[in-house]
């Protein structure tokens, strides 16, 4: 399974979720955001979102401002 991670390509034996695949790259954070596809994925679905083959995802780190 193939996957787009903030432009690099990442190879996954298998689909797992958000939170789980964060996990692994050592990347949940706080403060993090998260978009798959161009779609916000709030944190509250990151345990029970699959990454899916071809997503393309962007990790971030969320800023408040004015």
């Amino acid at each position: 399974m193939k996957i787009m991670l903030n432009d690099q390509p990442l190879e996954l034996e298998h689909p797992v979720s958000i939170a789980t695949l964060l996990e692994r790259l050592e990347r949940h954070q706080p403060g993090t955001a998260l978009a798959i596809n161009q779609t916000i994925i709030p944190r509250a679905d990151w345990g029970t979102h699959q990454v899916q083959d071809g997503d393309d995802i962007l990790l971030f780190q969320a800023i408040a401002g004015g």
